[in-house]
């Protein structure tokens, strides 16, 4: 029996092959290359201003950038008053959920991570601060400001503040039984709630957890040198290149693993925010979306009012959907926006049933009440010059629609003929006395005083019968 050999390849088969391979080969080198190349970065991402949808969204779309450049860390420069709570928690998922270690940086000098700054400190696998910089006041602080209403503002909250905090992170009286002050049960729950939060962050990473609270229950604050001394934060840096020379062979847990970074040398990387990022910073700004929302509502009343227009209705539908975008992503008062929309009612209202200024009090008045509580937020307030400049503009249309109104009170009706009074006209022909005149479409007998010329404008000022009485317009 017979075996049949495999048949050898020809040469020119394997020709065919060749350039194929070498592109495969080619391909792969780039791919390890720019793997070995995305490891050796470092992505910087900026934070400058309060805490909102838009910072949010430019934190963890940054993270997942760089989780796809495998980059070496993450370093998020910080500088922030504090802002929402729920894009505050959404950032801080992100960098705990994040493949790529999150490095938060107050800097530069005279900055602060304060309130929703030191929880995404705390939340951060590295925490780093430049000297003159400070972190705290991390009370959560409902409508009104001034702190949780109901809670006793500290008598020495400032530098007596530390010394306390120092005695409840110095193994003193431990900051868990500082004593309840007053409030309600939803306020004391919102303080608790933060609380137990703060802490959680501060015992994964190993940081100081009764500081913590304590910057929570009583507000305290701690410049840089000693947050490091009272292990609330990891480094004390000059600037991002000293942080990253003593980053350089520290070991971090990320995700349950331990790393090693390597920052010796490290390309820095700036991601600023793009124009999606800034398009949703400008139209979530509070007194953009409110404008947005006078805007919206106006427009659709004009195009209303005047159908077929377009232009309005055009530019109040686009207006008024970005302003319930702005609406949907951000901390709403629905009893503040209920008073805008009542007073705009009531001020519509005065100018089609007149009460003699009494709708459109009541309207301003309810209008600008529920301009200044619009956003549920202590953080996000609408300008008071803003809401003072807008109210003004309506309360001055509100008086010329009243005074059109008494003005045409105080009229005597005209009808008929009467309703040609003070019309102009033209003359067809030089008279002194007596002519013709076209005026409201017809050609009239007309007398006047004083000579008029062909051509020359005249003005109704009587009516007999069938036959005007005329002066001429020099």
């Amino acid at each position: 029996m017979q075996v049949a050999l495999p048949k050898r390849p020809s040469r020119v088969a394997l020709r065919r092959l060749e350039w194929p391979l070498f592109i495969l080969a080619g391909l792969i080198w780039l791919a390890v290359a720019a793997a070995q190349q995305g490891g050796r970065e470092a992505v910087l991402l900026t934070v400058q201003d309060a805490i909102t949808p838009a910072t949010a969204d430019y934190v963890i779309r940054g993270i997942e950038s760089a989780e796809e450049r495998r980059a070496e860390l993450v370093v998020l420069q910080l500088d922030t008053p504090g802002g929402l709570d729920t894009s505050m928690r959404s950032m801080i998922q992100a960098i705990l959920q994040s493949d790529v270690p999150v490095v938060s940086y107050v800097h530069p000098a005279g900055a602060r991570a304060a309130s929703a700054g030191t929880y995404i400190l705390y939340g951060s696998h590295i925490a780093a601060m430049t000297p003159s910089t400070n972190l705290g006041s991390a009370t959560p602080v409902q409508m009104g400001g001034g702190g949780l209403p109901g809670m006793t503002p500290p008598e020495d909250a400032g530098e007596g503040g530390d010394e306390k905090a120092a005695e409840s992170s110095d193994g003193g009286e431990d900051a868990g039984d500082t004593p309840r002050r007053g409030g309600d049960a939803m306020e004391r729950k919102v303080l608790e709630d933060a609380v137990a939060y703060i802490r959680g962050l501060a015992e994964r990473f190993d940081r100081n957890a009764d500081w913590a609270e304590s910057a929570v229950r009583e507000g305290f604050n701690l410049g840089a040198r000693e947050a490091l001394e009272r292990n609330v934060i990891d480094v004390v840096a000059e600037d991002l290149s000293d942080l990253l020379v003593q980053l350089d062979g520290r070991e971090v847990m990320v995700n349950g693993t331990s790393r090693t970074l390597s920052t010796q040398d490290i390309e820095v990387v700036r991601q600023d925010p793009d124009w999606r990022a800034k398009l949703l910073a400008l139209i979530t700004n509070p007194n953009i979306a409110y404008i947005l929302l006078l805007i919206g509502i106006y427009g659709i009343i004009f195009e209303l009012a005047n159908p077929g227009a377009i232009v309005p209705g055009t530019i109040g539908s686009i207006a008024l959907i970005l302003a319930f975008f702005a609406l949907q992503v951000m901390p709403l008062n629905y009893a503040g926006l209920a008073l805008i929309l009542l007073g705009i009612i009531f001020m519509i209202a005065e100018a089609f049933v007149p009460s003699f200024g009494a709708l459109g009090i009541g309207g301003l008045a309810a209008f600008t009440a529920g301009s200044i509580m619009l956003w549920d937020d202590p953080n996000l307030n609408v300008a008071l010059p803003l809401i003072i400049g807008v109210a003004i503009a309506i309360a001055g249309f509100s008086i010329w629609v009243l005074g059109r109104f008494l003005d045409v009170r105080r009229r005597r009706p005209a009808t008929g003929y009467e309703e040609m009074i003070g019309m102009q006209g033209i003359a067809k022909e030089d008279f002194e006395s007596t002519g013709r005149v076209f005026v409201h479409s017809e050609l009239w007998t007309a007398d006047s005083r004083r000579p008029v010329r062909a051509g020359q404008a005249v003005r109704v000022v009587a009516i007999d019968g069938l036959r005007l009485t005329v002066e001429p317009i020099e």
